[in-house]
């Protein structure tokens, strides 16, 4: 890591000492730890997402830095070290979390980019918290970042940060990644802040997005609404001058796609330890040993069409094309924003919905709904995938969705079948998967049927031509592939 930089860092501006400076740095929402209560306190260990996954070799290679908050508010933490990568805590006050995060980022962004499934709210209250995040967290980056360090910028919380850093720091090279859709523009046009939003992008050099509709949908606004002209992925923008340091000077920004992967690999050695396949018997066996078991594993959200999934298997049972005893659905659900008003009212609809599928189709032996409102550990998730004959993807928009990826790498022996909506990401690479239109409720009880009695020779052929995507496309050849083409797009 750097000690000295040619370029001021926020802290030095403000006559503050610098501590260490990192030529690479994530900066996202979330830090790469949660907290953990131990015996005589607590501790850290590292969280279990695939963006953690794919990017710790990275900066434990690269003298690397995470910034980001840890998830308790208005308590200010130092600094610390954790595995091998520096962890950079941003504070956030509880009003900014009601305000930031649940408000601007879940309540406003989540809804507008997922096609407005739910409606999205705006307030100017909500906007001015997320600008005055954005700029800590900038400010965060820019006072550690080495010169000319690499800075990647994760997804829609932290909008407005690339054009922030820019300003603080024109020496750096930054990129973003939008790990969500990002909406045509008829309806990203609805944001009143539209232009804001497009400009803070446009100062990263290199913004990646799951789809190629994804870029090319962003690539459109910011022609649209913040005058950006270039051809296909290449945006041409001008920067302003800096505090009368440098002069305007032009740019080009590339959107482009980069589908983001899974850690195939610890999947599938989870998938062959004993202990794990003899879980997956022993749900087996407490659901009754049906023939076929379904699975749908989703946070509690309403982009994830779970109730679609429910109506469909409801009907199924209904016109007797699937019988409890025979077919039996475990939905996980994990929590999710439940301070959210619009979370609150799917959980008690999704919850009504299970309890009348289960108080008309129950026996005294077998249920037809196996509903679990927890998150589990990775074990048990795979645990699940091998239990599972069939796996229900029906989100109605979906960034990736990588427990179809999970799902998949899982199934080692070439068994199991994948019902997967055409609106996830996952789609794109996992075409040999049944896919289909979760608002088609007539066309989803078909897939479903087929998926329940498709030949095992099908089923292997399917199963291995998606195993032989996600093992050369994995987690390390993403964060790979978008940190070698921001390396090349730079000068």
């Amino acid at each position: 890591m750097s000690q000295s930089s040619a370029t001021k860092t926020a802290g030095e501006a403000a006559g503050e000492t610098p501590g260490e400076l990192y030529d690479f740095l994530v900066v996202s929402n979330r830090l790469p730890v949660d907290r953990v209560e131990e015996g005589n306190g607590s501790g850290w260990r590292r969280s279990p997402g695939g963006l953690v996954t794919a990017l710790a070799p990275v900066m434990e290679k690269s003298d690397g830095a995470w910034v980001g908050w840890h998830g308790a508010p208005d308590e200010v933490l130092e600094p610390f070290e954790h595995e091998g990568i520096t962890i950079l805590p941003v504070p956030l006050s509880a009003q900014e979390v009601e305000n930031y995060y649940e408000g601007f980022s879940n309540a406003t962004l989540w809804p507008l980019y997922h096609d407005v499934i739910a409606p999205p709210e705006f307030h100017r209250a909500w906007w001015d918290s997320y600008q005055r995040v954005n700029q800590r967290f900038a400010d965060a980056a820019a006072e550690r970042a080495a010169e000319g360090a690499t800075v990647w910028v994760q997804d829609y919380q932290l909008q407005l940060v690339p054009a922030m850093l820019r300003r603080l720091r024109p020496d750096l090279k930054i990129g973003f990644f939008n790990h969500i859709p990002f909406p045509p523009q008829e309806i990203f046009a609805q944001l009143p802040w539209r232009r804001q939003v497009l400009e803070g992008l446009l100062g990263a050099d290199l913004l990646g997005f799951q789809r190629p509709n994804d870029a090319a949908n962003f690539a459109r606004a910011a022609r649209r609404y913040a005058r950006a002209g270039g051809k296909g992925s290449r945006l041409a923008v001008t920067d302003p001058a800096h505090d009368g340091e440098w002069s305007p000077r032009e740019r080009t920004v590339r959107a482009e796609a980069f589908p983001i992967s899974i850690d195939t690999a610890r999947i599938s050695e989870l998938a062959e330890r004993p202990e794990i396949i003899e879980r997956a018997r022993q749900i087996r066996h407490d659901l009754g040993d049906p023939t076929t078991i379904m699975l749908g594993v989703d946070r509690l959200d309403y982009t994830k069409g779970i109730r679609h999934r429910l109506k469909a298997f409801e009907e199924l049972l209904t016109d007797g094309r699937a019988r409890v005893g025979d077919v039996a659905l475990i939905q996980v659900a994990s929590p999710s924003r439940e301070r959210v008003e619009q979370y609150r009212i799917l959980r008690e609809e999704i919850e009504g919905t299970v309890g009348r599928i289960n108080g008309t189709f129950d026996t005294m032996q077998h249920t037809a709904v196996r509903y679990l409102h927890h998150s589990y550990p990775v074990e048990e998730m795979v645990a699940l995938y091998l239990a599972a004959d069939v796996m229900l993807v029906t989100a109605l928009r979906d960034g990736m969705n990588l427990v179809a990826k999970e799902y998949v790498a899982a199934r080692r022996d070439g068994t199991g079948a994948l019902v997967l909506s055409e609106f996830a990401g996952a789609a794109d690479q996992l075409k040999q998967a049944l896919l289909v239109n979760p608002h088609d409720i007539a066309g989803l009880k078909d897939a479903i049927t087929t998926a329940i009695s498709l030949p095992r020779g099908v089923a292997a052929r399917r199963m291995k031509a998606m195993r032989r995507q996600i093992v050369v496309h994995n987690v390390e050849e993403w964060s790979a592939s978008f940190l070698a083409r921001l390396k090349e797009v730079c000068p």
